[in-house]
């Protein structure tokens, strides 16, 4: 009879535990949902697109400086014409090109893509795995799982249905009374002169370091398939790299600068693409009004910038 009790017991420890973790899980979930939509608004932005942004005729893929250095506004304004933004911070040429295959169909016939190259875009700009794992799930929020590269389902699970599971020290937002005040504020008195120095570091350190080669050859391959994909459905692709402060370029080897150029252009010539390259651009390059750190524009250096490329980019004068 005892064995028979115990047994019981087991059986009802083994349901009722994981019954109960189960249902703790659900129960904390539902609230963090909202928390964790806040961490993913900037790509909600997507969700637009075939619906308020149809035959796009002007857009751009990119990382950071394809998120932060081109603004539409004025075009969109003056002459009535559809730009998106499809870029995002540390985005890989392998997630371009799978946005792009889900996204690309509402680009218009005849229209032209940006297609920023910089000085990581043959690497990587996210330093390690666990960086990498964290970027990866905003795209499980707004691509199809056949264009997400590397599909996994439990990523799946978590940035969709349980994000809980990955919330780390973010499930303390639930409980705002022992949330620690980690929120750094930029000052409003500019940035001095040693300060951009240091940040210049920082970024370049970010962009070169701990990197044995700087250009994969899946990086130059990815390039070519957003190339391909480009030309095989009416699309104008056009490489470009945007401007890089005086405090960022003087970091940069000329040997490093050699290679990176006879990459760009090598794929530029074979593909029969244009290359624009701003990165030494005397405008901004000692202009940091222009800047928000050594290698990204402010809102001002964006409008500047786009003002001038829609002058410069022969492929504009279409429009």
């Amino acid at each position: 009879m005892k064995k028979k009790l115990d047994v019981i017991r087991f059986v009802l420890k083994c349901i009722l535990i994981p019954a109960a973790a189960v249902f703790v899980i659900a129960w904390i979930n539902k609230p963090y949902k909202k928390i964790d939509e806040q961490k993913y608004v900037d790509v909600a932005r997507f969700g637009l697109v075939g619906t308020s942004f149809c035959e796009i005729h002007i857009g751009n893929l990119g990382s950071s400086h394809g998120a932060y250095d081109f603004d539409y506004q004025e075009i969109m304004d003056k002459k009535g014409l559809i730009c998106f933004n499809f870029a995002n911070p540390s985005q890989s040429f392998d997630y371009d090109y799978a946005i792009l295959q889900e996204k690309g169909q509402y680009m218009e016939t005849n229209s032209v893509l940006l297609i920023p190259v910089s000085y990581f875009s043959f690497n990587n700009e996210v330093v390690n795995a666990a960086e990498a794992e964290a970027m990866s799930l905003r795209y499980y929020h707004f691509l199809s799982p056949e264009n997400i590269p590397n599909y996994d389902p439990y990523i799946d699970l978590i940035a969709n249905r349980l994000p809980v599971l990955s919330a780390g020290e973010d499930i303390l937002k639930l409980f705002p009374n022992i949330n620690p005040a980690l929120i750094a504020h930029a000052s409003n008195d500019g940035i001095d002169m040693e300060e951009f120095t240091r940040r210049a570091q920082e970024r370049y350190s970010r962009h070169f370091d701990n990197k044995e080669e700087y250009f994969l050859p899946e990086r130059i391959e990815e390039l070519y398939d957003i190339i391909a994909y480009c030309y095989g459905h009416d699309i104008t692709p056009v490489l470009i790299t945007t401007p890089f402060s005086e405090y960022y370029m003087n970091l940069i080897s000329e040997d490093f600068l050699r290679e990176f150029n006879e990459t760009v252009t090598a794929i530029a010539s074979e593909t029969g693409t244009s290359y624009y390259d701003y990165s030494c651009d005397s405008r901004f390059r000692g202009s940091l009004q222009y800047f928000s750190d050594s290698d990204h524009l402010n809102e001002e250096g964006a409008a500047y910038f786009t003002s001038i490329i829609w002058k410069e980019i022969d492929e504009f004068r279409r429009f």
